[in-house]
């Protein structure tokens, strides 16, 4: 068994006596996605959505695999996901079955808790995040922008493409985003200016958890490498464009990025995602192919996920008058140039060390059509062409008050569709 194999865990006839979970479009029991929950008066520990509720797995530590047990008294989740696959496994068959057998009920109930009465925070202790570039529409978007002519740099299609990001800004979903204060040089000034960034953007991307990580220089092995990889999530990595166009040479991405990053805060495994797997798509032709230490022929047959992305905003005024977010973009995972498992072999291939809850972005995922877009920078031309909300609201960048919604659904004909619930966060005025 490994995370490529199917179980009765994903059986779509399985139903739980959680009857909020039954055809719920985030959380049914084929899910069971970890985070780290709390309730009123106690301390964050280790939980599974459920439906609409939260289960507390600390309080039914003594029904799963004894393995488990000290992990899940633990204040985040890298003690479990640093279990072998096969404990993890174990533990996911565990709960299934728990949740579905009435007999467990008066046993579990207890430890139930509405998902609304909690408070959800990171997954995990994060020591390292990196943020790669493999969405390559938004690539190709963003070079056409800069170099009309040039779009994509050389090594694009040979190097998955990354850089470190800052591990202390990012914050589970529903934590406000403030507006960030830098330096930025208007195109015809003679030098910069200090203040709010006045071109705000979100990227959809999804994120990519570590478990079991690996020794420095020791390399992990492009064909072992999804075994290293504990789950997803969805991650907003906002930008300051303006900020970004001024630093960015020679060394790339830094205040522009650090200030704030978003995830959704539960953690849908590798292993609830077995089914959704899909051939990565060819490489069109004559694209080079990937060195050998990123090439494996099980990771090109089913590395690569069909999941639906989305990217809706909220403004203050839809707010106040009630209005529903509106729609931006729909992309999917697959338009990702690399696997998940190529930037894991490309990662360590140096001898990077890798170690559990260490946080992968893909890089903004945008499809090969405008409604695909990734990003406002995109959409938006740059700036140059404003989009119209349905209210008639305008938009170039993300203005304060607007609230950025990103949700991602997996889908496949023959099994229960899954999703990652909401990944949201509201824009406030930049501190004076």
């Amino acid at each position: 068994m490994s995370i490529f194999s199917i179980d009765e865990t994903h059986d779509p006839q399985r139903q739980s006596w959680v009857e909020s979970a039954n055809g719920h479009s985030e959380f049914p029991i084929q899910n069971l996605p970890f985070g780290i929950a709390a309730r009123a008066g106690q301390q964050p520990r280790p939980a599974v959505a459920i439906g609409d509720h939260v289960l507390d797995l600390a309080a039914i530590a003594d029904l799963l695999p004894p393995q488990t047990h000290d992990a899940l008294q633990a204040g985040d989740l890298n003690a479990l996901f640093a279990l072998d696959e096969a404990v993890r496994r174990a533990l996911r068959q565990a709960l299934s079955r728990l949740l579905s057998d009435p007999a467990h009920r008066a046993r579990i109930e207890p430890a139930l808790c509405p998902m609304a009465d909690c408070t959800l925070h990171l997954p995990f202790t994060i020591g390292d995040y990196t943020d790669f570039y493999v969405g390559i529409h938004h690539a190709t978007n963003v070079g056409k922008l800069f170099r009309p002519d040039n779009p994509l740099l050389p090594n694009y299609k040979h190097v998955p493409i990354g850089y470190h990001g800052r591990a202390s800004s990012i914050r589970p979903s529903d934590v406000d985003v403030l507006r960030p204060r830098g330096q930025r040089k208007l195109p015809d000034a003679p030098g910069p200016i200090f203040g709010p960034t006045a071109r705000l953007d979100y990227e959809l991307e999804l994120g990519v958890w570590i478990g079991q990580g690996n020794a420095l220089g020791q390399p992990i092995p492009i064909g072992e490498a999804a075994a290293h990889i504990a789950g997803f999530c969805l991650l907003n990595d906002w930008s300051a464009r303006d900020f970004q166009a001024w630093e960015y040479q020679p060394l790339g991405p830094f205040l522009a990025k650090n200030f704030h990053s978003t995830i959704s805060p539960w953690v849908v495994t590798a292993e609830a995602l077995a089914p959704f797997r899909i051939a990565q798509p060819p490489r069109p032709e004559g694209d080079p192919a990937p060195l050998p230490y990123l090439w494996d022929d099980k990771d090109q047959s089913a590395g690569q996920f069909s999941l639906a992305l989305e990217v809706a905003i909220r403004t203050r005024t839809m707010r106040e008058e009630g209005t529903p977010a509106a729609a931006l973009s729909a992309s999917n995972a697959s338009d990702m140039y690399w696997t998940v498992a190529q930037l894991v072999a490309h990662h360590s291939s140096n001898g990077c060390d890798l170690r559990t809850g260490d946080l992968l972005g893909s890089g903004t995922i945008s499809g090969a059509t405008r409604d695909a877009f990734g990003s406002l920078l995109e959409l938006t031309q740059g700036g140059a062409e404003p989009i119209t909300l349905p209210n008639g609201e305008k938009r170039s960048f993300v203005e304060d008050g607007d609230e950025i919604i990103l949700t991602a659904h997996a889908h496949r004909d023959g099994f229960a569709s899954i999703g990652f619930g909401q990944n949201r966060a509201t824009i406030l005025p930049a501190i004076a």
